[in-house]
C-alpha cells in the first residue's frame, strides 16, 4: 500500500475526526474516570484554525485515494532562558495516531520521522511528548523510535 505524509489540508478534517475519535475511545478504555466517551479533543472549527496556523503542523499519512490512516499534531515551544532554564526551543508531539486497522505497518513511523525532520529544521534542542502509563502499546512504540522518560508526573485519586 502506497504511504504518503504531507501537512493536513482542510478536506482531511473528516478523516482526522474519525481517528481523534478513535483515540478518545482508547483514552476512555484505559481511564473511564476521567474520559468521556465518544469525545473528540478538537472540533472541526478547531481542526480549521490549526490547520491554517503554520507554527502548528498537523502531518498526516494517506493512502493512494487519500484516505487518512494517521496524524501528528506539533508544535513548537520556547523555553525562556531564567534562573533555571536555558534558552532552547522543544517540539511537542501534541498528538499521534495511526488507524487501529493498520497499527504495525510503519505508519506511526514514517509520521514520526516527518515530525523528527521538522524538528531538526526548525533547530529544536528536542521532541517531547505525554502519554498515558496505561498505554503500554503506545509507551512502547515511543521507546523504539528513541523516547525516554524524562520525568514522571503522579496522581493520587481521592
Amino acid at each position: 500500500m502506497r504511504i504518503d505524509i504531507r501537512l493536513a489540508k482542510d478536506k482531511d478534517i473528516g478523516g482526522i475526526i474519525k481517528l481523534l475519535r478513535q483515540i478518545a475511545d482508547l483514552h476512555h478504555t484505559l481511564r473511564p474516570d476521567i474520559f468521556r466517551k465518544g469525545s473528540q479533543k478538537y472540533s472541526w472549527g478547531d481542526l480549521e484554525a490549526i490547520i491554517s496556523d503554520k507554527s502548528r503542523p498537523v502531518i498526516v499519512a494517506v493512502d493512494g485515494k487519500g484516505s487518512i490512516l494517521g496524524y501528528c499534531f506539533l508544535f513548537t515551544l520556547r523555553h525562556a532562558p531564567n534562573a533555571v532554564l536555558k534558552d532552547f526551543s522543544s517540539l511537542f508531539i501534541d498528538d499521534l495516531c495511526v488507524d487501529e486497522r493498520f497499527r504495525n505497518q510503519g505508519i506511526g513511523k514514517k509520521l514520526f520521522e516527518a515530525a523528527k525532520a521538522h524538528a531538526k529544521q526548525i533547530k529544536a534542542y528536542n521532541m517531547y511528548l505525554n502519554v498515558w502509563e496505561a498505554n503500554e502499546g503506545a509507551i512502547e512504540f515511543y521507546k523504539s523510535m528513541g523516547f525516554f522518560t524524562q520525568r514522571r508526573r503522579m496522581e493520587m485519586i481521592l
